[in-house]
């Protein structure tokens, strides 16, 4: 359980937050620019990050950076473009959070469409992998980088009708194993996080006959990590980590991060 961290435990810090305009991603992008983070966000739809902009200044927060991009058609030339944009325009990154996700709904293997197949692994697989290895030379620059990557509850999305997302989430996880290991000597720290239930968008197209009310938002699960990529998460070495929510009527308070192996 980590305590609460300082109001401007992030200052001075560049972050890029993938999937920023959606879900756990806006929620984390507004938590940490709150906190004094400079925050660059990317997403498929200029329309959405820019409402987010707007937001993030109605906070009081430092100007973030808009980078619109359409991971589903990205090539490994685009992330290379990507990382000396960050390089060029911020001289830093100290840490990558990974929210987008393509989830479609619920069908069976035998009847998705193989479009969606391949969209489906390459957003919630090849992206991440091939954004975080184009950073790297950022990260390693700094002293106590961080990497976040979004898993989702394997005992729930092994299951029948998951689909492509399932898949890229399971291979996710050996994604995080391999990379954790493969750096846990270098000053970038990788962790696979996974949020209890929440209620997003995603969510409601596999549970839709529940009651979002029912739900927390992803703001519950936002500070932390928040945690995780300030000070305090230097004492985290493990790489998977489960986020418990913070409770409703403390909405910016740290979330309880309890550690698995």
């Amino acid at each position: 359980v980590l305590p609460p961290p300082a109001p401007d435990a992030l200052a001075g810090r560049t972050l890029l937050i993938c999937g920023a305009n959606g879900g756990l991603g806006e929620a984390v992008t507004r938590a940490c620019a709150r906190a004094g983070a400079q925050v660059v966000l990317i997403g498929r739809r200029l329309p959405k990050l820019t409402r987010l902009y707007d937001a993030i200044l109605a906070d009081g927060a430092r100007d973030p950076a808009l980078y619109p991009m359409d991971f589903s058609g990205a090539t490994p030339e685009d992330y290379d473009t990507m990382a000396q944009a960050l390089e060029r325009e911020c001289g830093r990154l100290d840490g990558i959070v990974h929210c987008a996700a393509e989830f479609k709904g619920l069908t069976s293997l035998e009847n998705m469409p193989l479009e969606d197949w391949f969209t489906g692994l390459h957003v919630n697989l090849n992206a991440p992998f091939l954004l975080t290895r184009a950073c790297l030379p950022l990260l390693r620059q700094r002293e106590d980088a961080r990497v976040l990557f979004l898993l989702d509850d394997a005992r729930r999305t092994s299951r029948a009708f998951w689909g492509s997302y399932g898949v890229a989430k399971q291979a996710l996880r050996g994604l995080v194993s391999i990379l954790h290991a493969e750096l846990a000597n270098s000053p970038v720290r990788v962790h696979g996080v996974e949020p209890g239930p929440m209620r997003t968008a995603l969510r409601s197209r596999a549970y839709f006959a529940e009651n979002p009310g029912d739900i927390p938002p992803p703001e519950a699960y936002a500070p932390a990590c928040l945690a995780l990529l300030g000070p305090q998460g230097m004492g985290v070495s493990e790489a998977f980590v489960t986020l418990q929510a913070t409770h409703p009527a403390q909405p910016r308070g740290l979330g309880l991060a309890t550690f698995t192996h």
